[in-house]
């Protein structure tokens, strides 16, 4: 029976671990349509390496810095390394989306080797590898901090000292940048929803037994519900602040509701989680004009997406979970962030005043596709598609 159980535990942990693995080609669908054009080769080559160097890095040192290369209980250590190294793709791929259309390919890609490595799994061991956040009584069940306000905060970093896309403002006013593929913002937008099932559904850590199957049934569903009551509440303060239903904002009012209840998709109710997703879909179109008017241009609103509603979703944990208390959260997110941003700060500085961070104008003009992939995505388009006049 044991035995049946650690394999069962084993085989889940492999195929949540997968779903959460297929949420990389979400994100990618996600930020190659909210870019134009001319810069879609980039984003995708950028992508798919970022989740290749997570995968090597995470191997190399971040899972034993995070855990230690310890067997867990109930199933196999290796299903349990593919399970966790997903999640830092997931939080790298936060930071790729804030800085599309201007940043450095390689510079990316240096600093998803230090964040992956060393920035991520440090934090995420005093939580989640025991350490001294978990014993001060921090709750985080999937990682609404851990995972996705740590990327925004690294995210956060990058785009400030980045700086905004050539064409985003004119005389201090935000303009917006359409990007080059809806079709392709709302299918990222399904699979990252879809994945998201395995992300706090194999955050349970087990489906042996009545209890966990339960359990994970419960999670499945408040999942489900906050995503879309994220979208819908995103949808109409959408029609009734802009007059418009704005794709972006019904897109990213779903994610929102992910976010938001992955801190605890289990204590609430369902009709709870309705509540929680609502708040999400609401805070988030809020959080991008704030942010926007403050010079921080995030072509994708991951920054508000994966922090503004990370944090929300931490704070809301205390209200029905009596293992959480609103200063341990608040404290877990402050430290989560500060650090994150902090670190993540130094790095990104650091390579500015060496290597470069920004591609320079004309580059930026031209597009990244052919200064970095010597190719463009949709060579059979019109010459200068999408360029900021």
């Amino acid at each position: 029976m044991m035995e049946l159980s650690y394999s069962l535990n084993t085989f889940y942990f492999l195929v949540t671990g997968l779903l959460v693995m297929w949420m990389a080609a979400g994100f990618t669908m996600l930020e190659a349509g909210s870019v134009r054009s001319k810069n879609v080769n980039e984003i995708l080559i950028k992508n798919v390496s970022l989740y290749s160097v997570a995968s090597l890095t995470y191997l190399i040192g971040g899972y034993a810095l995070m855990y230690g290369w310890t067997a867990p209980e109930g199933h196999a250590l290796m299903a349990d390394f593919f399970f966790q190294v997903v999640f830092v793709a997931t939080a790298m791929s936060v930071v790729s989306g804030a800085v599309a259309e201007r940043k450095k390919l390689w510079t990316f890609l240096g600093f998803a080797i230090i964040f992956t490595g060393l920035i991520y799994p440090i934090q995420g061991s005093w939580s989640w590898g025991g350490g001294w956040l978990s014993e001060l009584g921090f709750v985080d069940f999937a990682g609404s901090g851990i995972v996705h306000m740590a990327g925004a905060a690294a995210a956060l970093a990058a785009v400030m000292l980045i700086g905004p896309r050539m064409g985003k403002y004119k005389n201090g006013v935000p303009q917006s940048i359409p990007g080059s593929n809806t079709a392709q913002v709302t299918l990222g937008t399904l699979i990252l929803w879809m994945g998201w099932f395995g992300f706090n559904g194999g955050s349970q850590l087990a489906i042996d037994g009545f209890e966990n199957a339960n359990a994970v049934a419960k999670i499945f569903v408040n999942t489900n519900t906050a995503a879309a009551a994220g979208l819908l509440s995103a949808m109409i303060l959408s029609k009734l602040w802009l007059g418009r239903t704005a794709l972006n904002a019904v897109c990213n009012g779903a994610l929102a509701g992910l976010v938001v209840i992955t801190a605890d998709p289990l204590t609430p109710s369902p009709e709870v989680a309705i509540v929680y997703g609502a708040l999400g879909g609401l805070l988030v179109p809020l959080s991008m004009s704030y942010l926007e008017k403050w010079g921080i241009d995030d072509p994708v609103g991951a920054i508000s997406v994966h922090g503004s509603a990370g944090i929300l979703g931490l704070m809301l944990v205390p209200i029905l979970n009596t293992e959480a208390t609103f200063i341990n959260q608040a404290i877990g997110a402050v430290t989560i962030f500060s650090f994150v941003f902090g670190s993540s700060y130094i790095i990104w500085y650091t390579f500015k005043k060496t290597i470069g961070v920004r591609v320079s104008a004309e580059e930026e003009l031209i597009g990244s596709d052919m200064w970095e992939t010597g190719s463009k995505a949709y060579p059979e388009f019109m010459k200068g598609h999408g360029e900021v006049k």
